[in-house]
Order: structure tokens, then sequence, then C-alpha cells
């Protein structure tokens, strides 16, 4: 997790916890404090857009991985091998833009995309 997310991570959970949310460090107390009450008017509305986020990626990533199976299993029918890493190794470079954990999560789309084609169950 980014120094970024991990920050905004903390916060979010301070601010479910009830406590004082914590900054990122950049900002002076004085600034901190004079944005905390915009964005804690903000969070409802911000949650319901990442709640609305979360399920169109969901909807996406269900799509993505019974495209990449259908593409295996057509790939295997034909005699060709389960699994072509040159094309993997495209799709890994499109996610490295975001960093470690965009590989990461390059990874896990890869490995869903796999089904049972992959050893998963």
């Amino acid at each position: 997790m980014s120094a970024t997310a991990s920050s905004t991570a903390s916060s979010t959970a301070s601010s479910a916890a009830g406590s004082t949310p914590a900054t990122d460090g950049d900002a002076g107390e004085g600034e901190a404090a004079a944005l905390a009450p915009a964005i804690a008017d903000e969070i409802p509305a911000l949650r319901e857009e990442i709640d609305a986020i979360d399920a169109e990626l969901l909807r996406l990533i269900r799509r993505r991985s019974e495209i990449s199976q259908r593409i295996g299993l057509a790939r295997m029918a034909a005699g060709g091998p389960r699994i072509v890493y040159n094309r993997e190794m495209q799709v890994l470079a499109r996610f490295r833009e975001l960093g470690a954990e965009g590989r990461e999560l390059g990874m896990l789309l890869l490995r869903l995309g796999r089904g049972r084609l992959g050893g998963r169950s």
C-alpha cells in the first residue's frame, strides 16, 4: 500500500472509530484543522461514490474473468498452451503505472481469469 493510501486508510479508520483523523504530515496542523470540517461533511457522499465504483469494478472483474476463461478454453481446445506468458507480461506492463501495488493487482486479475485453467477451483 502506498504511503498516501496508507495515510488515507488510517485516516478513514480513525474517523470511523470516532478518534481524530490522522494527517499525511504534509499539511500544517492549522491547515489540517481548517480542512477537517469540509472533508468530514463530504465523507458520506465520497463513501457512496467509492461504493458505486467498487460495484462497477466487481462487475468488470467478473466479466474480465469470464472472457479470459473463454479464451483459455478455446486456446486449449485448439491444442495451444494453457497460459501465454508473453500476453500476461503485456497485461502486467499496463498495471505497472500504478507501481508495485498495480503489478500485484494485475497478477490477481490474471489469476482470477485463469479460473480452473490455472489450478484454482
